[in-house]
């Protein structure tokens, strides 16, 4: 008589997810600390808007120079390594920043914030990938973007407990920052390690690979930035106060992180590509409802869903990223990842402001609604070149 041997259930390793999670909150909250805070000092003193925007550019900046050398400081240094010295510096940098109160030495002191903070982001990405069950790998990192998202919106919470004068915002972050730290170096044993002989990949070999993937995070990239810089100024356009303008942001925001779990849900049992551009179309529509709605009760259901099928575009991205790639052209993708999302950011705002200077406020909309076209008509292109 024959017996059937069942596969045994790889057991979901809990406390090294439970890490990884807690890493990157942590880092989350000294993140959406540290820029407005920044902004905060500086408009005490006097600087003007224009600088305060170029100071906060740095970072992105810093960014998009530093996200190919990942790969390579991972090769050298491991996962681990990297990113206990990533996370030391950025302490470091936020110190000086901290004592040094000056706009100009701010500059190249943010753009190495925004060299150093992106290891972080993409092996806490990796290591979440690679921890994650293959069955549930939507779901998972559905809850691992919402997280990021909810550390982003705590940060400036966070400044409401402690003020914006002297040193203990800067203590927060600077803590916040060796704690991540921390708690890397405590789960160390349990983290995916990347062997030396597995680290072939690169972020200018995956580039070509997997177009639509870097499309999609440009995207999501361009248009979050985008609304959270001139949404205000759209409102203003239409005489809608700006109490009620920064809550619709919040609630925008709400969205962003409320629905990543269940898109994960449903990424798991459908196509992690299918729901990213059905977010895609969907997102088209809140571009369109925007003025219909603007100032009127719908306006807050349509922010709340319009936040979660824009992000969504980024969760879905990373979940398919997971399931086509592993070993070392994962760290590679993640960190061409970063490099997109470091362009979407620079570029978002200043297409949509120069689009409503010239064609109105509608503009804001408009531009959103063509970078999301764009993605839909290269994923439907995609998908028939494989058919």
């Amino acid at each position: 008589m024959e017996t059937t041997v069942v596969p045994a259930i790889k057991p979901v390793p809990w406390l090294a997810i439970g890490a990884v999670t807690a890493t990157v909150s942590v880092f989350a909250i000294a993140q959406g600390l540290s820029y407005p805070l920044l902004s905060f000092i500086l408009e005490r003193q006097g600087v003007s808007p224009t600088m305060i925007g170029l100071s906060a550019a740095m970072s992105p900046l810093g960014t998009i120079v530093s996200s190919s050398l990942v790969p390579m400081l991972v090769k050298r240094l491991g996962g681990v390594r990297t990113v206990l010295c990533c996370a030391a510096f950025c302490a470091t940098l936020l110190a000086l920043i901290g004592a040094t109160q000056n706009v100009w030495l701010w500059f190249p002191l943010r753009f190495m914030i925004g060299m150093s903070v992106i290891p972080l982001y993409v092996l806490s990405e990796v290591w979440m990938i690679s921890l994650a069950p293959a069955h549930a790998r939507g779901r998972f990192m559905g809850f691992y973007t919402s997280t990021i998202s909810l550390g982003f919106a705590l940060g400036p919470a966070t400044l409401a407990l402690v003020g914006t004068q002297g040193w203990p915002p800067f203590l927060v972050g600077i803590a916040a920052f060796l704690i991540c730290g921390l708690f890397v170096a405590a789960a160390a044993p349990r983290l995916p390690q990347f062997h030396e002989d597995e680290q072939q990949g690169t972020v200018r070999r995956f580039l070509p690979v997997a177009p639509t993937l870097l499309l999609a995070v440009v995207v999501a990239a361009g248009f979050e930035t985008a609304m959270l810089s001139l949404l205000p100024s759209y409102g203003r356009a239409f005489a809608v106060g700006e109490a009620e303008m920064a809550t619709l942001l919040t609630v925008f925001i709400i969205g962003n992180f409320a629905l990543q779990v269940p898109f994960g849900m449903i990424a798991d049992w459908w196509s992690a590509r299918a729901v990213m551009l059905v977010c895609a179309v969907l997102t088209i529509v809140g571009c369109g409802l925007l003025p219909l709605v603007l100032g009127t009760p719908a306006q807050w259901p349509v922010a709340f869903f319009w936040g979660a099928f824009a992000y969504g575009i980024y969760t879905m991205a990373i979940v398919e990223l997971g399931q086509r790639f592993s070993g070392s052209m994962l760290v590679a993708g993640n960190a061409a990842f970063a490099l997109m999302w470091g362009i979407g950011g620079i570029s978002g705002p200043p297409s949509a402001g120069v689009a409503m200077q010239i064609f109105g406020p509608h503009g804001l909309p408009a531009v959103m609604a063509a970078l999301c076209l764009a993605l839909v008509l290269v994923g439907v292109v995609r998908a028939r070149q494989r058919a």
